[in-house]
Formats: C-alpha cells, sequence, structure tokens
C-alpha cells in the first residue's frame, strides 16, 4: 500500500474545489451578463490550490506564512464572488453555488488556523 503524503488531503479538496469554481465558470460563461463574474471566480478560485502548492515548498517560515496568507486571500476573494452569485436572480446553479461556499468556508477556517499556528511556532522557535 502506498502512503500519502501528509498534506494530501488538504491539497485534494482545493483541487477538488478549484474543479468545482471552473465547472461553475462553464455554466457562468454561457450567459453573457455573467461572464466578468466567471473570468474573476475562474482566476481567484484555482489560485488558492497552486498557491498551496507553492507553501508547501516555502523557502522559510515567513515564506510559508505569506504564502498561506494568499491562499487565505484568493480564498476571500472567491467567497465574495459566490455571494454576488447568491444573490442574483439569474444565477444558473444556486446548487453549485451554495455547495461551493459551503467548502470556501470550511478552507477558509483550515487556513486561518494553519497560519496562526505558523506564526504561534515560529514566535514561539524565535524566543528559544
Amino acid at each position: 500500500m502506498t502512503q500519502k503524503h501528509k498534506h494530501a488531503n488538504l491539497e485534494d479538496r482545493l483541487i477538488a474545489f478549484g474543479v468545482g469554481i471552473v465547472n461553475l465558470g462553464y455554466t457562468l460563461q454561457r450567459q453573457k451578463e455573467l461572464k466578468p463574474i466567471s473570468d474573476q471566480i475562474l482566476r481567484s478560485g484555482i489560485s488558492p490550490a497552486l498557491n498551496y502548492g507553492e507553501a508547501l515548498h516555502a523557502e522559510s517560515k515567513k515564506d510559508f506564512i505569506h504564502k498561506m496568507k494568499v491562499v487565505l486571500k484568493e480564498l476571500h476573494e472567491t467567497l465574495i464572488s459566490l455571494k454576488i452569485l447568491t444573490a442574483l436572480k439569474n444565477n444558473p446553479d444556486k446548487e453549485a453555488v451554495n455547495k461551493l461556499r459551503k467548502e470556501n468556508n470550511e478552507l477558509v477556517a483550515i487556513f486561518v488556523s494553519s497560519v496562526r499556528t505558523a506564526k504561534k511556532n515560529s514566535l514561539i522557535r524565535k524566543s528559544e
């Protein structure tokens, strides 16, 4: 049996989230008036997975924290887009948007906790 990398589950979730965003983007692109928000959510929605990959190979603890904060920033931006879509009357896929909002909120909670822990550990190491 092959052993999975310890961060594989979170990476898999971020990839699945990105795929969900891309699928939503395809749906949004069908309505001309939703193309601008589709373009924006596609950029911010796939970015967390990519930036998390960079964070895992950070050059220092400070670099790691910075890249994790970038993941959070992109998740927050995506959440705003999802909230806008929720408020639209002509939202073509409310179910997908609601599912993505739920996952986005869970991912934000994970990354807020991770950044806090990394900062705390960084401060502990400095004081030792």
